[in-house]
């Protein structure tokens, strides 16, 4: 298979501004896009210059060999569901879908179609969290023993939609952001969370009942305790990632985004130094492990199974800001 051929289902914004530009950029071909709005879809098509559009699930998957999923949260189990049955490989957008057990279904389906699945958990392709984690593996720090992720963010007016209307749809900064941290925070250091403490915040941003920011604590396997604060509502916040431990500090700065910025600081007994980093487009990153999994070459760069584990995290949070107490986070 020289390239893949790709079907879009949902004609989101993160499709327009992202995934097409990085799927042509690796020699994908993009056959057919699928929006419940006949117009929206026939309209976005034109646009990006995609051969067809549809409003029917089984008519997206006519000649592509991958679907690449960016609906809103409740409907990727069924079109999960739908293409492992058409024997189409999953690019999924996180979270995955609206419960653990829904996703565990999406998961095992694909196993069972013989199609690979990924979850489209864009930063662990950030060059400076691979950098990091790299840098950790090298005992550039020794032992990990504190992390800290801050992304709290503005939620630009064309988002402000269903992400703080629609508690349906998965609405809330946990599902859209937290999980982010989970995947990332698990990525770097390697390992697996065991317990979480969390508090929300709803400040008016969101409908009520769906929280625009969350604070939280979160005890790794190996003893590592890690902060996360995320929000929708900080018009002038900065965003960041930094691990510290017995032998050094490793502190990322303008690292939790879509783009291939920011710097780590390595700080250390001789000093400090910036580590180096690739500034290779995380999407294109992805997207070229993805390929080589669909041609039996590794795995996608996020697994089903990662989606799994870091929206296991973001919902023990919600858990613990719902109960007021600590969270342990089962085996997945």
């Amino acid at each position: 298979m020289s390239h893949l051929r790709w079907g879009l289902i949902g004609a989101s914004t993160i499709a327009k501004e992202w995934m097409i530009p990085a799927i042509r950029a690796t020699a994908g071909e993009i056959v057919s896009v699928l929006s419940s709005d006949a117009a929206r879809g026939a309209a976005f098509a034109a646009e990006h210059n995609i051969p067809r559009s549809t409003t029917q699930l089984d008519e997206v998957f006519a000649g592509v060999d991958a679907v690449y999923i960016s609906t809103t949260n409740e409907h990727h189990k069924p079109q999960t569901l739908a293409a492992a049955a058409a024997g189409k490989h999953v690019l999924c957008e996180k979270p995955l879908a609206m419960s653990l057990a829904d996703a565990r279904e999406m998961v095992a389906a694909c196993k069972l179609a013989g199609v690979v699945m990924g979850t489209n958990h864009h930063l662990r392709n950030a060059g400076t969290h691979r950098a990091m984690r790299a840098a950790i593996s090298a005992g550039k720090i020794g032992k990990p023993l504190f992390a800290r992720v801050f992304h709290a963010v503005f939620l630009p007016p064309h988002l402000q939609g269903w992400r703080i209307t629609t508690p349906g749809a998965g609405a809330g900064v946990v599902a859209d952001i937290t999980v982010h941290d989970a995947d990332t925070l698990r990525f770097v250091l390697n390992d697996e969370p065991v317990e979480v403490t969390a508090f929300v915040q709803e400040s008016g941003m969101a409908a009520p009942g769906i929280e625009d920011g969350v604070m939280g604590t979160v005890r790794f396997s190996a003893g590592v305790l890690a902060q996360f604060h995320d929000a929708f509502t900080t018009k002038f916040a900065t965003t960041g990632f930094e691990v510290h431990g017995t032998d050094g500090s490793l502190i990322g700065t303008h690292c939790m985004t879509q783009k291939p910025v920011g710097e780590v600081l390595w700080r250390h007994a001789g000093g400090e130094e910036y580590l180096k980093l690739d500034r290779d487009n995380l999407y294109e990153h992805s997207l070229r492990a993805f390929t080589a999994a669909v041609k039996g070459e590794g795995t996608p760069a996020a697994t089903g199974e990662d989606g799994i584990k870091s929206m296991a995290l973001a919902d023990a949070a919600l858990k613990s800001a719902r109960s007021g107490q600590s969270v342990k986070i089962g085996n997945i």
